[in-house]
């Protein structure tokens, strides 16, 4: 006979032991790496797992051969608790600033090409400036900063527009465009910029669907009616430039990325005519916005000046 789980809902049943059992299962991939992380037995996490799924009535790990794997009904969960431990943390951290007499925070959220050596970059130069600061840079996609903007995790984020979210204000940045890279020594690389036309008959490594450049990208193409011969598909400019360094292809990605792999395996050119790839500040509408964190955005809002003149150039 099939078997028959009935779940039930008891919240009063809950406790705090239970939540941080679950939260370090998710993030340490384990039942055994969360009870050294917690100092417990093996055991007691799966005890505290066992009940913190009698209470609320959600089955949250099912069994894949040794491995145990979290459920989408767990995942959803942890996102949410996350948050509440994210909460707890910055009070521990104001605490501790206050305590320690520290010049304060900042917690910045930017996309995938801005992380890749532009923001590190001004983030370490505007370190050296002001060495009682703490920063916690985090990194994603243009949703999920948005996410951490508007929940209130981080006091502002850089992502890519257009985005269509409630709840934020917008800052664009200076104006940049997508340029072409290609591998270093290639037959192209002979021309000081490539057009679509260019493309043809050579393999290409394409950013997938689920990124906003690319539908600008497939626009640029289709208009010009080139056919691209796509070989590989990746989310990342960064996976596609080290795919083209490696001789796979060509590619069309943000000025940033290939700005980092210029020089390691890729030659760079702009690409004519032009696309338009917008990076925006964006901030939780109506929050409160701290000094430092307004002066951290003029810092990189002026870097991202140069750095439009210098690729301009």
């Amino acid at each position: 006979m099939p078997k028959c789980y009935v779940w039930f809902w008891d919240l009063s049943m809950l406790n705090p032991r239970q939540i941080e059992a679950f939260r370090t299962v998710i993030v340490t991939g384990g039942i055994t790496a969360a009870a050294q992380a917690l100092n417990i037995t093996q055991p007691a996490v799966t005890r505290l797992i066992q009940d913190l799924q009698y209470a609320l009535g959600l089955p949250l790990f099912v069994k894949r051969g040794a491995r145990l794997v979290p459920t989408n009904e767990a995942l959803s969960l942890y996102r949410e608790v996350e948050r509440q431990f994210v909460g707890l943390e910055r009070i521990e951290n104001a605490a501790r600033n206050l305590r320690d007499g520290r010049a304060g925070s900042l917690r910045v959220a930017a996309l995938p090409a801005f992380n890749v050596g532009f923001l590190p970059r001004v983030v370490g130069s505007y370190l050296k400036q002001k060495p009682d600061l703490e920063i916690a840079l985090y990194g994603s996609i243009s949703s999920q900063v948005v996410d951490w903007v508007t929940s209130g995790f981080c006091e502002l984020g850089f992502a890519q527009l257009p985005l269509d979210f409630p709840g934020i204000d917008i800052e664009i940045l200076p104006a940049m465009a997508p340029v072409a890279v290609l591998p270093t020594g290639h037959r192209l690389a002979a021309k000081a910029e490539l057009t679509p036309e260019d493309f043809v008959d050579e393999p290409f490594i394409s950013l997938e669907q689920s990124t906003q450049l690319r539908y600008r990208i497939d626009a640029l193409f289709s208009a010009h009616r080139v056919a691209r011969q796509t070989r590989v598909e990746t989310p990342l400019s960064m996976i596609a430039c080290g795919l083209v360094a490696a001789g796979a292809g060509l590619s069309v990605v943000d000025p940033f990325t290939a700005a980092e792999y210029r020089g390691r395996g890729v030659e760079v050119r702009p690409l004519r005519p032009a696309v338009t790839y917008d990076i925006a500040i964006i901030w939780g509408a109506g929050r409160f916005r701290s000094a430092i964190a307004l002066d951290f955005a003029e810092t990189v809002r002026a870097a991202a000046l140069a750095f439009a003149g210098s690729v301009a150039g």
